[in-house]
Parts: C-alpha cells; structure tokens; sequence
C-alpha cells in the first residue's frame, strides 16, 4: 500500500537544470525521512540527498553539493530533488526512498524501507 512514484527524469544537456518529483502515498509522510539515490549501468546505487521528516534538515553527497537541492512538501506528499548545473557523470536512473524517521539520518540504502521504481536521467554533453 506504500507507493513511491517519480517523475521529471529526461534528457538535459550539460550545464541546465531538472526538477525530479516523487509523489509518496500509503504512509504518513511528514514522519518519514526521504531520499534521493542513483544507479548508473554497471555501477552501484549511489547515495545522493536526503531530507529528514523532523527537522527538514538535508543532507548531499559531496558529488552534487552545491549543484542539487532537496525539498519537500508536506501537504502534497511530495519530495522533490532540482538539480541545477547538471553533468555527463549525473547520468543515472534517480530513485526516491523513504525510511522512518531515527535520530540520525542515513545515507545508507539499505536503511530505507521504500522504493518508488526510478526515473532515468540523461545529460548530455
């Protein structure tokens, strides 16, 4: 019953910008801490930010720090990941996740309790 969707993956040439959604359903979403992975061919599933359910607090990887920007909308159920200044190396399928809320953020995939099915995106040089 919990569902996690995302949409507004595509193709951006290097250096634009892309707005990526995840509409949550099935859980109560302001208690849960959501995030942003990645999973480009033949490489692992990549942390990429998370926000906390409590606080709002975000947290990135270093690869897109500065560049990617993580918000919520609790009356939507909805995260969001706009990602500016894009990259060839951003290229990835972007998956959102959700995890009860803990003291402690995580970064870890394998903390995180649900998955919505990825969105690819393709950035061009």
């Amino acid at each position: 019953q919990v569902h996690l969707v995302e949409s507004g993956g595509g193709l951006v040439q290097a250096g634009g910008s892309l707005r990526l959604s995840c509409a949550a359903s099935g859980l109560t979403f302001s208690s849960f801490d959501m995030g942003w992975f990645r999973r480009a061919p033949g490489k692992e599933r990549e942390f990429v930010a998370a926000i906390r359910g409590s606080s709002g607090s975000t947290f990135y990887a270093d690869s897109v720090k500065g560049r990617f920007t993580i918000s919520r909308d609790n009356a939507k159920n909805t995260v969001y990941l706009q990602m500016n200044s894009v990259k060839p190396e951003d290229t990835a399928v972007y998956y959102c996740a959700a995890r009860g809320s803990s003291w402690y953020a995580s970064m870890g995939d394998r903390d995180y309790d649900y998955w919505g099915q990825g969105t690819q995106v393709t950035v061009s040089s």
